[in-house]
């Protein structure tokens, strides 16, 4: 049966392969990017699906503090099980980046549901810059 059950999408983001067509991603590398994409994208940033995304964009430019990591955890954890269904949260670990204090590193644990296959993702959260991951 191979891993067919794990996905299969355009990569993200979107580029070209060898043949010119759209760059497909599959298996465990189609989950992470999946994860990305529900980490960088705003609830009301998509016409379509206007409850699509995490919350966690509500704290940009708040402070890199404990209650700030708290609340950014919560979120990141909501967002993964509402969004995610392929994989299981272990764990959420927020905490700031020590080369920038106007970053929070978001460490998740997780595991995929089918394959009981572990993985580790550390998406950076920038506090004050905007930039893209």
């Amino acid at each position: 049966m191979g891993q067919e059950f794990l996905g299969k999408g355009w990569m993200f983001p979107v580029q070209l392969d060898r043949d010119g067509e759209i760059a497909m991603s599959v298996h465990e590398k189609n989950i992470q990017e999946s994860i990305r994409i529900i980490l960088g994208t705003s609830p009301g940033e998509r016409t379509m699906r206007p409850d699509f995304g995490c919350g966690m964009h509500d704290y940009v430019f708040a402070p890199n503090n404990a209650r700030t990591a708290g609340l950014v955890r919560h979120h990141v954890e909501e967002a993964l099980a509402l969004w995610e269904p392929r994989i299981e949260v272990e764990e959420v670990a927020v905490s700031p980046d020590p080369s920038d204090r106007a970053v929070m590193l978001i460490e998740i644990r997780y595991r995929t549901r089918d394959t009981d296959s572990r993985f580790n993702l550390v998406y950076p959260f920038y506090l004050e810059r905007g930039q893209a991951v």
